[in-house]
């Protein structure tokens, strides 16, 4: 599903837009043009059509101007793509920092309830820009709402006994579990509009055939199981109920670590 990544253009000019710093790559420039219109106008054709159809091209045409303009602003599409993730990150509450934080007021309830905060936040932008799924980001975007937002996230583990690698790995953990859950989320949403045909339909179109060719002798667990879980969901595979089984049994692991490290003191989720 990834189709492209980040870190993969200039570092100086990158990071130049990422901070708006003013560098441009040229002198000459539209006075109606600007970076964040142009990333606006690139997360929009992302937003409508997926990352695949992402072009200079295709933004220029939204923005109403010809093509070579936009270098005037962005080097290529390899630094607007860094750009275009930061931007839909400022999208997150905790984007903003501390005072942004306490203006929203911060999760409360400890450690747990902060970060599953912080995975339903991931998991509504993930939603809302399913292309972010498309971006490999190994190499992120050090711009300052993707720093902010890590920033954030580690504060919601800091000064409960973890290391400082701990508290980068538990935040890794639980975002990497949500681009996971919701990438099956969002395959499951494109199958159906791209087939016309719920989940439902898909299932009883071939339960009959299934029949006919498995026996449940041979397979008896995957027929029970199967069975079962078809029964519960209307469906093969229930995005929604992964997504929150998958979140808590991750919080259950982290509060056993957290236990662990603590030795003999019992978290309470309140550091």
């Amino acid at each position: 599903m990834t189709t492209e990544y980040t870190g993969r253009g200039d570092p100086a000019r990158s990071l130049a837009l990422l901070w708006r710093t003013g560098e441009r790559a040229s002198r000459k420039g539209k006075p109606d043009l600007s970076v964040d219109r142009i990333v606006r106008a690139a997360i929009e054709v992302a937003d409508a059509e997926g990352l695949a159809a992402l072009s200079m091209r295709k933004v220029a045409e939204r923005l109403g101007v010809g093509t070579m303009s936009l270098y005037t602003y962005v080097p290529g599409k390899a630094e607007l793509i860094d750009v275009m993730l930061d931007t839909v990150y400022g999208e997150l509450p905790m984007s903003g920092g501390e005072e942004a934080a306490a203006a929203t007021g911060e999760p409360g309830g400890g450690w747990r309830a902060r970060l599953e905060a912080i995975a339903r936040d991931h998991k509504a932008l993930y939603h809302r820009h399913p292309w972010m799924l498309q971006v490999g980001t190994s190499r992120p975007p050090l711009g300052p709402n993707v720093t902010a937002v890590y920033d954030y996230s580690l504060r919601a583990v800091d000064g409960i006994g973890l290391s400082d690698t701990e508290m980068d790995a538990v935040v890794t953990l639980v975002t990497g579990f949500v681009n996971g859950a919701v990438r099956g989320a969002v395959e499951a949403e494109q199958v159906e509009r791209l087939t016309g045909m719920t989940d439902e339909q898909w299932w009883w179109a071939h339960a009959p055939f299934l029949s006919k060719v498995m026996d449940p002798r041979r397979y008896p667990i995957a027929a029970r199981v199967g069975a079962a879980a078809g029964e519960a969901h209307n469906a093969a595979y229930d995005p929604e109920h992964a997504f929150e089984f998958g979140l808590a049994r991750v919080l259950d692991g982290v509060e056993v670590f957290v236990r662990t490290r603590a030795g003999s003191a019992s978290p309470d989720g309140g550091a």
